[in-house]
């Protein structure tokens, strides 16, 4: 089953540019999506692109998302990031009850997830569900949002309750964002525009079937909630978003060098053999990145469609090519700044932005080395013990 693209969906993506070049200066300063850009994200279907059919969702394939995030990261990083974090929570409604997911996003769905996979909180068991207390970080889109995850370590009194494998039990609960408070935190060096605040809930009761464990089968059908897919799904926005950030920087660098001479040189930099060299380096590194993103991603796509009954190799390559992406999407963009001398300190020219954001992007989960090493594990004949390899 190959990844079919839905160009409505693409174009739709690339209509939004102008809307957000516009409002770039806004995200900035106030450290949000601004409220008309959010309505048109959501309008478009963006926040979440992987809901379940039953839910009245898109359930877009992998691919089809990452271009959505790629094509709006090429404006704006911030506005990517959270277009992708929300999207991949969305992923996760495929783990909820079908009734329990209608009754809680509405018909048509209303779904702007924030929130964090990161068990900061705790949660105590009462009748018909829990009661939890924490303090998560990096929200990104808390302000538009109107869910949070927030996961949780489950409690046994005051020690955390053990699972049958001798491990701390994980939860994550889905409260409503008026439940929580925002910390103002984000004061960041990239990325300003995502409002990735703190937020505390505290002594909130969440019924159980608004909790969900990603140990346990997911309640949606397809092969999008494959378990051996999930950080394949959820990262493959993560990587896109990266690559456009990249991408925004290669067109920022052109107009550029287009323009822009040196205190030393009256010479056009686009003139110059040696940033020629440097720009077809660059291309050449974001579109191998990119090209080995997007077979590998849908060869491990296909694999679970075809229901291949061990597709590890498919897996650690797609999970090899996000991290690889991330960090050589970084690479790209330096090599650009590098380039455009002193010119590419100046915020008239657009370049610093994209500089910032990338090396705020890469600082995600999904590009840490260990990926690296879990994909190395694979190839031996190895099998990590990682979540979803």
């Amino acid at each position: 089953m190959p990844d079919a693209i839905p160009h409505d969906a693409v174009a739709a993506a690339i209509g939004l540019a102008p809307h957000i070049r516009a409002v770039r200066e806004e995200l900035e300063t106030r450290r949000r999506v601004p409220p008309s850009l959010v309505q048109a994200i959501k309008d478009a279907g963006f926040f979440c692109p992987y809901l379940p059919h039953a839910l009245g969702g898109l359930e877009l394939p992998p691919l089809t998302v990452f271009r959505i995030i790629e094509e709006i990261s090429k404006v704006d990083g911030s506005v990517g990031w959270c277009t992708m974090i929300a999207s991949s929570e969305s992923h996760l409604s495929g783990w909820l009850r079908t009734d329990v997911a209608r009754a809680m996003f509405g018909q048509p769905p209303d779904v702007r997830l924030a929130g964090s996979l990161r068990p900061e909180g705790q949660a105590y068991l009462v009748d018909g569900g829990y009661r939890i207390h924490g303090r998560w970080d990096f929200a990104s889109g808390i302000h538009h949002a109107n869910w949070l995850l927030c996961t949780c370590t489950v409690m046994d009194g005051d020690d955390p309750r053990q699972t049958p494998a001798g491990v701390p039990e994980i939860r994550s609960m889905l409260v409503p964002v008026d439940k929580a408070t925002i910390v103002d935190t984000w004061s960041v060096v990239g990325m300003c525009g995502t409002g990735s605040h703190d937020f505390i809930v505290d002594n909130v009761f969440v019924p159980a079937s608004h909790s969900l464990s990603l140990l346990e089968p997911p309640q949606a059908p397809g092969p999008l909630y494959h378990p051996r897919l999930l950080f394949v799904v959820l990262w493959s926005g993560t990587v896109a978003n990266a690559l456009g950030i990249a991408r925004g920087a290669m067109d920022a660098f052109i107009e550029l060098a287009s323009q822009a001479r040196s205190t030393s040189s009256p010479t056009l930099l686009r003139d110059r053999a040696l940033v020629q060299t440097q720009v077809a380096e660059a291309e050449a590194i974001l579109s191998a990145a990119r090209a080995y993103v997007l077979t590998s991603v849908e060869a491990a796509w296909e694999a679970v469609c075809a229901g291949v009954p061990d597709p590890s190799h498919e897996i650690a390559q797609a999970r090899l090519a996000i991290t690889h992406g991330m960090h050589e999407a970084v690479r790209v963009v330096d090599r650009l700044f590098h380039a455009a001398g002193t010119n590419g300190i100046y915020r008239k020219y657009g370049l610093e932005r994209y500089f910032r954001d990338v090396h705020t992007a890469v600082q995600h989960a999904a590009g840490l080395p260990v990926h690296i090493e879990s994909a190395g594990k694979v190839f031996l004949g190895l099998r990590p013990h990682d979540l979803g390899w």
